[in-house]
């Protein structure tokens, strides 16, 4: 397998429209990495032209320590899966997996090998001879990932592949690319838009927005550590909640004040916010930080409202409380907590769990006890 690294990779459409812009990453040997980010981001762009499919503007994009920009997509050494799996509709399974070791010379015995073991890994013994309109989508897309384990490529390339499968699908096959990715230890990149995705499946992820890395790293601490407001709106779901207000020193340390009341703060956060102090900021902390309802009258460092929606999911509810001043503030709180809508209640804050974040520039501030990133 190999390493990839892209160096300042631009990609600028006619009228100057420019689609990523300073793209500079390495893949490590074997990782499984995963871009994620909104339509129109960039990141199925970034994928076509370390596939070869898009020419870059400029930069350089490396496999395997050679660099790859102007060597056609058959030379790379690289195998995509498709969003619409691509498959040849008159071919059998097997001649679908077989067809690309054919045209590039393969024994028919190395071909019938590698087919045999693609199929095993994959689970399409008993399918061999079934052309694909005889297949469930998932089935379907077992195939086209077998197209690409038997080319025993460099890199893996994954377009937004489970996009087209229902919701159990596509956990079923989420589940499966862990498990083929284990057992490969193959260098695969993979772009999606749903952050469960992206989160489940990736050993880092990269947050892209307009064309630009907005964070990279481990997917719990990009949903515990947000680079900026844009990761914190966009990993989680619901979203990180937002308080707006201004960091003051006070006896014995120092708190947020917001429209509504005040927050009392660890010592991390008093220490780390004294430069900002008096400036506008936004605190943000998950919904499963706020506790079930107190007494509105007894509860401190708590988020008082009046509750707009209970959402029950089961195992966990989802409530938003409407604060005084208009802010929607979503609990994630046990099924044994009972909620009415328009009530009046106070959810206790674990202040343990909060995160800062420059009102003006969005960009986050790290506790006193974290290094910088």
């Amino acid at each position: 397998m190999a390493e990839v690294v892209l160096e300042k990779v631009c990609k600028e459409y006619d009228g100057g429209v420019r689609a990523v812009d300073a793209f500079s990453l390495v893949v490590r040997d074997g990782e499984f990495l995963v871009l994620v980010g909104p339509s129109g981001c960039g990141k199925s762009t970034t994928l076509r032209m370390v596939a070869g499919l898009e020419t870059i503007s400029s930069g350089t994009i490396s496999i395997g320590g050679r660099c790859v920009n102007t060597v056609p997509p058959k030379d790379r050494d690289i195998a995509m899966v498709f969003q619409n799996y691509a498959l040849y509709p008159h071919m059998t399974v097997y001649d679908n997996m077989a067809f690309g070791l054919k045209l590039r010379g393969f024994h028919k015995r190395e071909i019938e090998k590698r087919v045999g073991e693609a199929a095993e890994i994959l689970g399409l013994g008993d399918l061999l001879r079934r052309l694909p309109k005889q297949l469930s989508g998932g089935q379907r897309q077992r195939v086209a990932l077998g197209r690409a384990i038997v080319r025993k490529p460099q890199v893996f390339l994954f377009d937004e592949p489970l996009s087209n499968l229902d919701a159990k699908m596509r956990v079923e096959m989420r589940s499966e690319l862990n498990r083929l990715h284990q057992r490969l230890k193959a260098t695969m990149i993979y772009v999606t838009h749903d952050q469960v995705e992206a989160m489940t499946m990736g050993d880092r992820i990269v947050v892209m927005a307009d064309g630009t890395i907005q964070q990279v790293a481990p997917p719990l601490e990009v949903y515990r550590r947000p680079a900026n407001l844009f990761v914190a709106g966009f990993i989680g779901t619901p979203p990180m909640n937002m308080l707006r207000g201004r960091f003051e020193l006070q006896e014995g340390g120092g708190c947020f004040r917001h429209a509504q009341g005040v927050i009392a703060l660890p010592a991390r956060w008093s220490a780390a916010l004294q430069p900002f102090t008096g400036r506008e900021l936004l605190m943000g902390f998950r919904p499963e930080s706020l506790g079930g309802a107190a007494s509105p009258d007894t509860a401190q460092d708590a988020i008082c409202g009046t509750v707009d929606v209970v959402e029950p999911m089961g195992a966990e509810t989802f409530v938003q409380v409407l604060m005084s001043d208009g802010t929607r503030i979503v609990a994630r709180v046990g099924a044994e907590c009972t909620f009415v809508p328009g009530t009046m209640v106070a959810l206790p804050l674990d202040c343990g769990q909060l995160r800062f974040f420059e009102a003006e520039s969005g960009k986050a501030i790290p506790a006193e006890d974290e290094e910088v990133r």
